[in-house]
C-alpha cells in the first residue's frame, strides 16, 4: 500500500491529529455538507457517479456522527441527536434512490443548522474555559481599499 505524501494529506493528517473532539465534529460536519452539495451538484447535473459518490460519502459520514455518540453524558439528548442522524440518514438513502433533489436539500439545510449550532457550542465551551475560541470559518482575505 502507498501513502498519499502530498502537502494537502500531511496537513489533513496533522490537523486530524491535533484536533480536539470538538473540532473534529466540527470537521465531519463540514465534510458532510460538502460531500451533501458535491451530491446536489452531480444530481442536478445529471452526473449519477459523482451523485453517488458524494452522498455515500455524506452518509459515511452521518453514520460515523451517529455511532460514536457517547450517551453516558446526557441519555436523553443523545437520543434526540440519534433520532436526527437516523433521519439524515434516511434521508440521503431516499435522495439518492429517488433522485430527489428536495430530499436532498432538506438534509443540507439540517446539516448546515447543526453546524451553526455546534459552533455557537464550541464557542460558549471556550469561553466557560476562558479559552479564544478557534476560528471556526476560513480567514477571510483582506480588502485593500484606496481612499485619497
Amino acid at each position: 500500500m502507498t501513502v498519499d505524501a502530498s502537502p494537502a494529506n500531511a496537513y489533513l493528517r496533522t490537523k486530524v491529529l491535533t484536533a480536539s473532539p470538538e473540532e473534529l465534529r466540527l470537521m465531519l460536519l463540514d465534510g458532510a455538507i460538502k460531500f451533501a452539495n458535491q451530491g446536489r451538484e452531480g444530481m442536478a447535473n445529471r452526473n449519477y457517479e459523482a451523485s453517488f459518490n458524494g452522498i455515500s460519502q455524506c452518509r459515511n459520514i452521518v453514520l460515523e456522527l451517529l455511532t460514536t455518540i457517547k450517551p453516558e453524558f446526557d441519555p436523553e439528548l443523545c437520543d434526540r441527536v440519534k433520532s436526527l442522524y437516523t433521519f439524515l440518514y434516511t434521508q440521503l438513502v431516499e435522495s439518492s434512490m429517488e433522485k430527489n433533489i428536495s430530499k436532498l436539500d432538506g438534509v443540507i439545510k439540517l446539516l448546515q443548522y447543526e453546524r451553526e449550532t455546534w459552533v455557537l457550542l464550541m464557542a460558549k465551551l471556550a469561553e466557560e474555559r476562558g479559552l479564544k475560541p478557534a476560528p471556526t470559518e476560513p480567514p477571510k482575505k483582506p480588502t485593500l481599499s484606496l481612499q485619497a
